[in-house]
């Protein structure tokens, strides 16, 4: 991942406290000097520095403007004698800018916005656009998005995948409908992150996961060893049918929480942090040890609870099969809830969205920006351990020749 060392002086520093004109002020100094930087590396010198690796020189700048939800930017992009230089800086922030205000655009065309939402749009992008506007607009983003969320997956296998979904609100032929968004991110061969697809469908029914995974597989999707997900009847039968023989997590958060709810508080605390130490557990035996002295300590006080823990406790302890390293980021769909989240955050400016494809482009242009910061990022996870793990479990399952002998005798 790049890193640039950014200067910034006392007066800018002074007017964040202005409000979202300081910010802007603030942004617009930190992408100029990133846009520095970048030329000093494109012709591998900075400004008159003399070497013999320098392969041009600089050429001026040209004015442009870049529209946030903090105001209008001024940046100067630096120009070369020889050749062009070139920055994926506006098309990777711009993606999900353009989104959110194709959205409110939209909701503004079709008189559905509110008053906050059609200040916010005619602050980002004047007052005059028409339907002409906004539709050349999404010509351009769409296929972008789209692009992305349905390339193919099948060059790399995906050993584990978090499953997850987030509720919407879409209008539909003037109505207001819940919609869910089905999101899945994977863990690749590598050991990075990946977001592997995003479907808007009427329901988290089985029927709706079914047709999610479905597709996930026809873009290629395979090597999957492990699922996460939350215990919601309809992902849960779907994932099996789609993923045989595959393993189901079941996020140990979420079980947590069913567990609580079915305890009577005066226990909460004492069973929580008993609980606690069943997962943390260092071995799978440790780990029915610590079940076995819950059910013994609760049967009588907490009926519910106990008998909601001994039905989960496999599934939710599904983990522990695999080498330690991977077990705490793998016991819960926490990571995939914090990139939920903050997609919420955004998604919130909106509310309601004025249609399906509104939602698609959005919420795609904010997890394909999400996707590409993980790919230059840093490992998830170290996959040595994995993949040595892998090789041992092959190398203990008994040869057909064995098997046969096996049961011969």
């Amino acid at each position: 991942m790049a890193q640039y060392q950014i200067t910034v002086d006392g007066e800018i520093l002074h007017q964040l406290f202005r409000g979202d004109e300081g910010v802007a002020k603030l942004l617009e100094c930190v992408l100029n000097q990133v846009l520095e930087a970048q030329v000093g590396e494109h012709i591998k010198a900075e400004p008159y520095e003399r070497t013999h690796e320098r392969v041009g020189y600089r050429n001026g700048y040209r004015e442009r403007e870049m529209k946030t939800r903090v105001g209008t930017l001024e940046l100067r992009v630096p120009r070369v004698r020889s050749g062009s230089f070139s920055t994926e800086l506006f098309d990777r922030y711009q993606r999900s800018e353009q989104a959110l205000i194709l959205a409110l655009m939209e909701m503004v065309i079709n008189g559905v916005s509110t008053r906050k939402v059609r200040r916010i749009t005619e602050e980002l992008c004047g007052t005059s656009f028409s339907k002409s506007t906004v539709s050349a607009l999404c010509k351009a983003l769409d296929p972008v998005v789209s692009g992305w969320n349905g390339r193919s997956l099948k060059d790399k296998r995906f050993p584990f995948i978090i499953v997850d979904a987030m509720q919407l609100k879409i209008r539909k032929e003037d109505r207001v409908v819940p919609q869910s968004a089905l999101i899945a991110v994977g863990v690749n061969e590598e050991g990075y992150r990946e977001v592997l697809g995003l479907m808007v469908g009427d329901s988290e029914s089985e029927a709706t996961w079914s047709e999610f995974f479905r597709w996930l597989i026809a873009r290629g999707l395979h090597g999957v060893d492990l699922v996460v997900s939350d215990h919601h009847g309809g992902l849960v039968n779907a994932a099996k049918r789609h993923f045989q023989g595959v393993a189901w997590q079941r996020c140990q958060v979420h079980f947590m929480r069913n567990i609580m709810d079915a305890c009577p508080k005066r226990y909460h605390d004492t069973l929580k942090a008993k609980l606690r130490l069943m997962f943390n557990a260092p071995d799978i035996k440790t780990a029915r040890g610590l079940l076995d002295d819950i059910v013994s300590e609760y049967a009588q006080t907490a009926p519910r609870a106990v008998t909601c823990l001994e039905a989960g406790f496999d599934d939710a302890m599904a983990v522990m099969a695999l080498p330690e390293p991977y077990r705490r980021r793998l016991r819960s769909t926490n990571g995939l809830e914090r990139l939920n989240r903050e997609v919420r955050r955004r998604e919130r400016v909106i509310g309601i969205f004025p249609n399906i494809d509104s939602a698609l482009r959005l919420l795609g242009a904010l997890l394909m920006e999400q996707d590409e910061e993980w790919a230059i990022g840093r490992h998830y996870f170290r996959m040595d351990a994995y993949w040595e793990h892998k090789r041992s479990e092959s190398n203990d399952k008994p040869t057909e020749t064995e098997s046969q002998r096996n049961t011969a005798a």
